[in-house]
C-alpha cells in the first residue's frame, strides 16, 4: 500500500525517469495499476487507479485478513 501511494505522490511532481527510485516504484506497481487502469473508464485525464489499489488493498486487509485470523483464534480457543 506504501509504494502505491509513493508512486501516486511522485507521479505529481514530474519525477526523472532515470531516478533509481522513481524507476523502482514504477517496475513494481505498474502491472497492478495497468490492470486496474484497462478496467476503468476514462475520466478525463485523471488517474484513480492508485485509490482504487490502495482501496482494495485495505478491504483486503480489514475482511478477509481480520477474519481469517479471527476463525484462527476461535478455532485455538476450542482445542
Amino acid at each position: 500500500m506504501y509504494v502505491i501511494i509513493a508512486r501516486a505522490l511522485v507521479s505529481w511532481v514530474n519525477p526523472d525517469p532515470y531516478n533509481p527510485i522513481v524507476n523502482f516504484l514504477h517496475k513494481v506497481t505498474e502491472p497492478v495499476l495497468f490492470q486496474v487502469r484497462r478496467r476503468l473508464p476514462l475520466l478525463g485525464g485523471v488517474d484513480l487507479s492508485p485509490l482504487v489499489v490502495v482501496l482494495a488493498i485495505y478491504f483486503l486487509k480489514k475482511f478477509v485478513v481480520d477474519s481469517i485470523l479471527q476463525l484462527g483464534a476461535r478455532m485455538m480457543l476450542s482445542m
